[in-house]
């Protein structure tokens, strides 16, 4: 089952969404200031571009966690990109040493998968209502279609039919039905 565009456009949306939005949370939270306005929309562009591309049918939960990773990671650079204290001169000015590096890794990392996980279980929600939906229109459809009429065969297809008398059917034909007998 393929999506058609208005479906990819708002499965694309949803994922666009949630993608920018952990996006920008989790660089707030690992201690960036808040991402530009600049930065934010043209990665909610790109997510989207992406999304819209990739939403023609149903994503297995590694492809959607692998996507959203890769989405993470680069709009987190762009968001490093468009922070208000400019570009900085260290790969992330908030990180201070490998501790600390290895901790965001792994809070961006279980984020992503959590959030990958339910945007899978959500996915996989959404094709099988569509499913539903479709199984259960088509048998309405086929239950309203009129039955067609079969065209009359040629008269020389047609083998006589003699006709059956009521008499002779019922002639060996035995009824003892009556009135019930007096008591006795």
């Amino acid at each position: 089952m393929r999506a058609h565009l208005p479906l990819r456009l708002m499965r694309a949306a949803a994922f666009s969404a949630v993608c920018v939005t952990l996006a920008a949370l989790g660089h707030v939270v690992a201690g960036g200031s808040g991402p530009e306005p600049w930065a934010v929309a043209g990665g909610g562009a790109a997510v989207m571009a992406v999304s819209v591309l990739l939403a023609g049918r149903e994503r297995s939960t590694a492809a959607i966690s692998t996507v959203l990773s890769v989405l993470q990671l680069s709009l987190h650079e762009l968001f490093l990109l468009g922070d208000a204290t400019g570009i900085p001169v260290a790969p992330h000015p908030h990180v201070r040493g490998l501790g600390e590096s290895l901790g965001m890794l792994v809070a961006h990392l279980t984020a992503t998968l959590v959030t990958g996980w339910w945007l899978a279980r959500g996915e996989t929600a959404l094709w099988a209502l569509l499913r539903s939906a479709r199984h259960r229109l088509g048998a309405m459809f086929r239950l309203l279609r009129l039955p067609a009429v079969a065209a009359a065969p040629p008269r020389s297809a047609r083998t006589p039919v003699t006709p059956v008398l009521a008499r002779a059917v019922l002639r060996h034909s035995v009824s003892r039905r009556g009135p019930p007998l007096p008591a006795a």
